[in-house]
């Protein structure tokens, strides 16, 4: 049979800016797919245009949209996410409901303390007013080359930004900032679960959205688990890194990484 894998990707991204991983993946004999978020729009464009539909969706709406989508399937996925599309990865793997996950600069779950400051002012847009709790925002292409092309030239930077970027709820930011504060947050994460499939967490050493700190800090908060969870760093890429020029590098290294766990 052949093994189902989900995308999931992060706030102000589109689910369509995984369509190269899908075709690689299907080419390496997955059954791959991207299901947007809830309410999401089928295009760049429509999401564009209905902001509002996805506005003050929580962490808890996208995760619990991901798991009915995973009770349909006829074995558990590998569920690979981007951003806060890798916490909802890390929150279903610890849930039980995939074969294994791979977090790749996933937004950072209850119990990571580093807060590093350019990780602060790639939130700002967001953040920065209170009253975008309940609210979508957009980036405008100056926020997305802060938080997501920095590592890559301004043009392509640019480019990325009108291809793929997307308004997304405010929401989930305000609740992984306040996480540590919350005894029930939403942000948590089954981290001492034994019996879950293998989770790989990618880092890139230049990203100001998820800096490397940030998921070095979430790999020691698998430390009570038994169960297999490894950290693979790619060095000088940002945040934009499963969606720019060198996005097939960091696929074939989670492809190799799934075939070493038998995950293939």
């Amino acid at each position: 049979m052949t093994r189902p894998v989900i995308f999931i990707h992060g706030l102000w991204l589109h689910s369509t800016s995984w369509q190269p991983w899908i075709e690689l993946f299907a080419a390496s004999g997955y059954q791959a797919s991207a299901p947007g978020w809830p309410h999401e729009r089928p295009t760049v464009a429509e999401a564009r245009e209905h902001p509002d539909e996805v506005a003050n969706l929580s962490i808890d709406d996208v995760t619990d949209h991901y798991a009915a989508l995973i009770s349909d399937l006829d074995e558990p996925p590998v569920i690979i996410g981007h951003s806060f599309g890798g916490l909802f990865a890390e929150k279903l793997l610890g849930q039980g409901l995939g074969a294994g996950a791979v977090a790749i600069d996933p937004a950072q779950i209850k119990g990571v303390l580093p807060l590093p400051l350019a990780q602060l002012r790639a939130g700002l847009p967001a953040l920065g007013n209170p009253a975008n709790l309940h609210r979508s925002v957009s980036l405008t292409t100056k926020e997305f080359r802060f938080g997501f092309g920095n590592a890559v030239t301004e043009e392509e930077s640019d480019d990325l930004h009108e291809r793929w970027s997307i308004p997304s709820p405010a929401r989930p930011l305000f609740q992984a900032a306040a996480a540590n504060f919350v005894m029930h947050s939403q942000a948590a994460v089954d981290t001492a679960n034994t019996a879950r499939g293998p989770l790989l967490l990618v880092s890139g050493t230049a990203d100001h959205t998820v800096p490397d700190v940030v998921t070095r800090s979430t790999l020691k908060q698998y430390r009570d688990s038994t169960a297999v969870t490894e950290l693979k760093q790619f060095e000088g890429r940002g945040h934009s890194l499963t969606i720019d020029g060198g996005w097939r590098d960091v696929a074939e290294a989670v492809l190799g990484w799934l075939k070493e766990k038998d995950l293939s």
